[in-house]
């Protein structure tokens, strides 16, 4: 079961694929948001889906491809929690997760075009496994309690300009924040259907070479740590989405440095979370 929004920007249809097809959700939900998150609305779902209250969506195939979540209140996102990418960038492994912000009106759909902004000559890219926070966290007592609080898992684009990232005041959220800076799906798996999340591979490619090729078991902090270390420092909301850092492979750690241009493709993939294109045009 993969929830996911459909439709032209800022008019999305909430939407489940469910065996092969896809079903309205508006009979439930005006937007999967954090309300419908907090709602029990994954249960919910099930429960119409059984009981054969949903309609199918006709056209869905043709549809636009929207991120699977509405107007997240933040993304928060940890740095070098991969080995390969701390070791790539000379970075020695922190003691605790590094921390930042990304503006969330970065989060576009999985399809859409990603734009090199003005004055940029490194713009890089990252794979990412993003969790979407399903209840309320804060002050998690346990790293075994906070996963309960997930709702599912998605494929994060955590687009970077490390000119403005690193160079620039040594501020991280300019090189994170910029328009279109955070793809997000193409859907979102529950939780519950995706088993062990520190057993998932991602890879990236680009203009169809593979640059990134790694895996979750590979994280410095696991998922349940992240969501419980964050907890101790700010509230996390329903529908909040939280990047987990990017394996070895990113053109920052790269000898050539090939940062991305106007026209190249970026195509990446989680496993059993699916894929995503997005093409790089000049702001």
């Amino acid at each position: 079961m993969n929830f996911l929004r459909l439709g032209p920007a800022g008019r999305e249809i909430p939407v489940v694929q469910h065996d092969g097809t896809s079903y309205d959700l508006r009979v439930l939900t005006a937007d999967l948001d954090g309300a419908f998150w907090s709602a029990d609305g994954i249960a919910r779902t099930r429960a119409a889906l059984e009981r054969g209250e949903l309609a199918e969506l006709p056209d869905a195939g043709v549809l636009r491809v929207g991120a699977p979540v509405a107007r997240p209140n933040k993304i928060v996102c940890i740095g070098l929690n991969y080995r390969d990418h701390a070791a790539e960038t000379g970075a020695p492994l922190p003691a605790e997760p590094v921390v930042f912000m990304k503006d969330p009106m970065t989060l576009v759909g999985p399809f859409d075009d990603v734009h090199i902004p003005r004055g940029s000559t490194q713009t890089d890219w990252e794979v990412e496994l993003a969790v979407v926070v399903g209840t309320t966290i804060r002050y998690a007592d346990s790293p075994e309690q906070a996963v309960r609080h997930i709702a599912g898992y998605a494929v994060s684009h955590d687009v970077s300009e490390r000119g403005f990232q690193l160079e620039r005041g040594g501020q991280w959220d300019k090189g994170k924040s910029c328009e279109t800076f955070n793809p997000l799906g193409p859907w979102l798996v529950p939780a519950d259907e995706v088993g062990d999340p520190q057993a998932l591979s991602l890879r990236l490619w680009v203009n169809g070479v593979l640059r990134q090729d790694g895996t979750t078991k590979d994280m410095i902090f696991p998922v349940a740590h992240v969501v419980w270390y964050l907890s101790q420092f700010m509230v996390l909301y329903p529908g909040d989405v939280i990047n987990t850092g990017t394996p070895a492979g990113v053109a920052l750690g790269l000898a050539d440095h090939p940062y991305l241009r106007a026209g190249d493709v970026v195509e990446l993939e989680i496993s059993g979370l699916g894929r995503a294109r997005q093409t790089l045009v000049a702001a």
